[in-house]
């Protein structure tokens, strides 16, 4: 566990503004979203006779049919209830809504319930926090979803400002995703931070749009090449990056409370 710094002066100055990315950069989202499909697996088993196997190449059928018709790059392209509902016409259930979203639910139910924080996150957090640091999340999907996310794990508190790629009218990289969030902040920021985990749209949507300084949470740093990234800043744990956030954040504690 630890953090790499590419840009020695990427952490020199304290930030006006933090923008944090949701999915896969807060929790990990490949196990909640797993075990949320194995649980509208089951039910589809129990209700519809439909093995495993063929339900996994059925869901997989219908997501791609929704993001082939929108496109990759607006909020609905994620939507679980269109897959769902793409998915009972391909099983042979006709189009029914009250099948649609009894799935969704039970795949977004599933999906909070299995999904954990990364260690260290509240914490950190809870540091901008005090230190009177501004807070934003910029996520792709639809608005709905990602502020339940934010409700179940209490985090809703700490973010000033929320923007999804549904209220911008485009996913990230789009630049309209991160002026948006500049628009929305009630000073407007001089030193931006951005934190996610994606190098496209994260780091360099971030670099393009805002001219960040770019942090990107990667599973392992010992595995990660620095010539892989355009990122300031690679860390793989929130309590690296605390750690070595912490003489910054006192400082900027101390002139808050001067202030």
């Amino acid at each position: 566990m630890g953090i790499r710094l590419n840009n020695r002066n990427a952490m020199s100055t304290p930030p006006d503004l933090v923008v944090f990315d949701l999915d896969n950069t807060l929790y990990p989202y490949d196990v909640a979203h797993r075990r949320a499909l194995e649980t509208v697996s089951k039910k589809a088993e129990d209700v519809f006779n439909i093995k495993p196997e063929d339900f996994t190449s059925l869901y997989e059928s219908a997501s791609k049919v929704v993001k082939q018709r929108l496109g990759r790059s607006v909020a609905s392209s994620h939507s679980r209830l269109l897959y769902f509902y793409r998915l009972a016409e391909v099983m042979g259930v006709g189009s029914h809504p009250r099948i649609a979203l009894d799935l969704e639910q039970t795949y977004w139910a599933a999906f909070l319930s299995k999904s954990r924080l990364f260690d260290g996150v509240v914490d950190l957090l809870e540091e901008f926090r005090v230190a009177n640091i501004m807070c934003a999340c910029v996520t792709d999907l639809t608005a709905q979803i990602q502020f339940r996310k934010l409700l179940y794990w209490r985090l809703d508190h700490y973010f000033r400002v929320v923007v999804t790629s549904e209220e911008a009218g485009e996913d990230k990289p789009a630049k309209a995703m991160f002026d948006l969030v500049i628009e929305k902040c009630p000073v407007s920021p001089e030193v931006v931070w951005m934190i996610g985990d994606n190098e496209e749209r994260d780091i360099r949507g971030a670099k393009d749009a805002i001219d960040a300084v770019t942090f990107l949470r990667v599973d392992r740093l010992s595995k990660f090449s620095r010539r892989e990234t355009a990122a300031d800043v690679v860390f793989d744990d929130f309590r690296s990056l605390r750690e070595a956030c912490a003489g910054m954040l006192n400082q900027a504690s101390s002139q808050s409370l001067r202030s």
